[in-house]
């Protein structure tokens, strides 16, 4: 196994309580699946930055930003039945990933974080 990619990202949360007022950047931003799971969040200036952060964190991972077709709401955040965040991996992410890295076979590590004023995201890109 073989890292391939490492990318960390952080926000300030003030940032985004003021974006999220907008529909449009929620939109145009976070995916269906985001922004449906955000409905039962309390803080959701917080569980935005963060989401925010980590497609930030995994476009620096694989190294080309958000150009050549990669969008912020074709990465997605969810979490799993314990609260364990992952990344969506949908075809178009994987088609990036295996055309980027030449390989079929891989893991996205994703660790995210709050305190007061900021959001941080860690993501690795590992091969199998």
């Amino acid at each position: 196994m073989k890292i391939l990619g490492i990318g960390i990202d952080i926000i300030k949360n003030s940032r985004i309580k003021k974006s999220i007022k907008n529909t449009n950047f929620i939109k145009r931003i976070f995916g269906k699946e985001e922004v449906k799971f955000s409905n039962g969040k309390t803080n959701k200036t917080i569980y935005f930055a963060k989401r925010f952060a980590a497609k930030e964190a995994f476009a620096k991972c694989i190294g080309t930003g958000f150009r050549n077709d990669l969008n912020f709401k074709d990465i997605q955040i969810l979490n799993n039945k314990t609260g364990k965040p992952y990344y969506l991996i949908s075809k178009k992410i994987k088609n990036i990933v295996e055309k980027k890295f030449k390989i079929k076979n891989f893991d996205l590590f994703l660790s995210l974080s709050d305190e007061n004023d900021y959001s941080v995201a860690f993501t690795i890109l590992q091969r199998k």
